[in-house]
C-alpha cells in the first residue's frame, strides 16, 4: 500500500499539471495574453488534448515498453517542463513545453491505475482504486489553497522539484518490469478497434466518459447560476462531497457489489439529483440540495469506473489499454461537455440542461448493461 500512495502521489503531480496553469491563468495573461484568448486557453488544454489524441496509444505503448519505465520517463520529463517554463519562456517554447507535458501526464494516468491494482492486495484494491480516482479533486484543492500565495517561478520549481523527487523515488521502489517479449504494436488503428470493440476493455472508458461530460460542466456551470448567498457554499462543497462519498460509501459498497453495478447504481442516483436542479433552479438551498446529491452519485461513479478496470481485465496488458482508453474518452468529456451543455442552457434553460443530464445518466446504465449482456453471451 505505501506503493500505492506514492503512486497516487505521482498522479497528484499529473494532475497539477493541468491545476497549475489554471491557478495562474489571470497572472499569465499578463506575459502570453498577447497573443489572443484562444491562444491563453490552449496553453491550459493542450494537455489535454494529446490524452484525447493518444490515449488508447499510450495504454498499448505502456503495454510495451513496461509501466516502470513509462511512469519514471515521464515524471523526469514533466520535472524538466516545469522547471522550463519558470523562466516563463515565449510562446512557441511553452506551448511546446504544455505538449510534452501532455505526453508525460497520459502515461502517468495510464500507468497509475494500472500499476495500483496489480499492487494492491485484493481485499483493498477497491480502496485503492478509488483512491487513485480522487487524485484530480485533491489536486485542485491543494491548488486553490496555495496557489494565490506563491510567485508562477516558484510553483512552478515546486512543481519541478516534486516531480523530480518522484522519479527518483519511484526508480527506487517499484518493481522491475517484467522481462518478457515487447507486445506487438501492428497497426494502431486495428488495435484501437480492438479496445473499443471488446466489452471488458471499453465499458470503463465510455461509462467514464460521459462522468466526465456531465461532472466538469456542471462544476463550471452551477456556481455561477446559484444565488450569491449559496454560491460559496456549492462551489467548494460539490467537488468535496464527491471525493468524501467516493472514499467512503463508495469504497463500503464495493466491498459488498461489483464495480459494473455501482457504476449503474451511481448513475441512477445522479438522476434525482438533476431533477433537484432543474425544480430549484436560481434558488439557493435547492439548487446546494440537487448540486451536492448529483455530486456523492457521480462521486461513486467516478471510483467505480476505475476499479471496473482490473474487475473486468486480468493482465497487466489489458489493464493498461483499459486504462488508455480512460484517458481518451476521459479528455473527450472534460473537453465537450462544457461547451456543449453550456450551449443547452444558454439555448433552453435549465429544463434542457436536466433533461440532457439525465439522458447522459441512462447512456452510461445502459453502457455497463451492454457490457454485462455480452460477457454473459461470450462466457455461455
Amino acid at each position: 500500500m505505501l506503493l500505492v500512495l506514492l503512486l497516487w502521489c505521482a498522479g497528484l503531480g499529473a494532475a497539477a499539471q493541468f491545476g497549475k496553469i489554471s491557478i495562474l491563468y489571470e497572472t499569465l495573461r499578463a506575459t502570453y495574453g498577447g497573443n489572443g484568448e484562444v491562444a491563453l486557453g490552449l496553453v491550459v488544454s493542450i494537455v489535454g488534448m494529446v490524452g484525447l489524441v493518444f490515449g488508447t496509444t499510450a495504454g498499448l505503448l505502456v503495454a510495451r515498453i513496461g509501466p516502470r519505465r513509462a511512469i519514471v520517463a515521464a515524471l523526469a520529463a514533466g520535472a524538466a517542463m516545469s522547471a522550463l517554463q519558470s523562466l516563463l519562456p515565449s510562446y512557441p517554447l511553452m506551448l511546446a513545453s504544455r505538449v510534452v507535458e501532455g505526453a508525460s501526464h497520459l502515461a502517468v494516468v495510464v500507468v497509475g491505475p494500472t500499476m495500483i491494482a496489480a499492487l494492491a492486495p485484493e481485499h483493498r484494491r477497491p480502496l485503492a482504486m478509488t483512491l487513485w480516482s480522487s487524485f484530480f479533486g485533491v489536486t485542485y484543492a491543494i491548488l486553490a489553497l496555495i496557489g494565490p500565495h506563491v510567485a508562477p517561478t516558484g510553483l512552478f520549481l515546486g512543481h519541478s522539484g516534486y516531480m523530480a523527487a518522484l522519479a527518483a523515488i519511484l526508480a527506487l521502489t517499484l518493481p522491475a518490469d517484467p522481462r518478457h517479449a515487447a507486445l506487438p504494436m501492428g497497426n494502431l488503428l486495428a488495435q484501437h478497434a480492438m479496445i473499443y470493440a471488446s466489452p471488458r476493455l471499453a465499458a470503463p472508458a465510455m461509462g467514464f466518459c460521459c462522468y466526465t461530460f456531465l461532472y466538469v460542466a456542471l462544476l463550471t456551470l452551477v456556481p455561477p447560476a446559484t444565488p450569491e448567498s449559496h454560491r460559496a457554499l456549492i462551489a467548494a462543497g460539490m467537488p468535496l462531497v464527491s471525493i468524501a462519498v467516493s472514499l467512503t460509501l463508495g469504497v463500503w459498497l464495493l466491498g459488498r457489489m461489483s464495480a459494473v453495478h455501482l457504476v449503474q447504481a451511481g448513475y441512477a442516483l445522479a438522476v434525482p439529483g438533476f431533477l433537484l436542479l432543474w425544480l430549484f433552479w436560481g434558488q439557493g438551498a435547492g439548487m446546494v440540495a440537487g448540486g451536492f446529491l448529483l455530486s456523492a452519485a457521480l462521486g461513486i461513479v467516478q471510483g467505480a469506473s476505475f476499479a471496473a478496470i482490473p474487475e473486468l481485465n486480468a493482465s497487466a496488458e489489458d489493464r493498461a489499454r483499459a486504462a488508455g482508453a480512460v484517458a481518451q474518452l476521459g479528455n473527450l468529456g472534460t473537453t465537450t461537455g462544457t461547451p456543449v451543455l453550456a450551449a443547452l442552457l444558454a439555448a433552453t434553460g435549465p429544463a434542457g440542461l436536466a433533461l440532457s443530464a439525465v439522458i447522459l445518466c441512462a447512456l452510461g446504465i445502459a453502457i455497463h448493461q451492454a457490457q454485462r449482456a455480452r460477457r454473459y453471451h461470450f462466457s455461455a
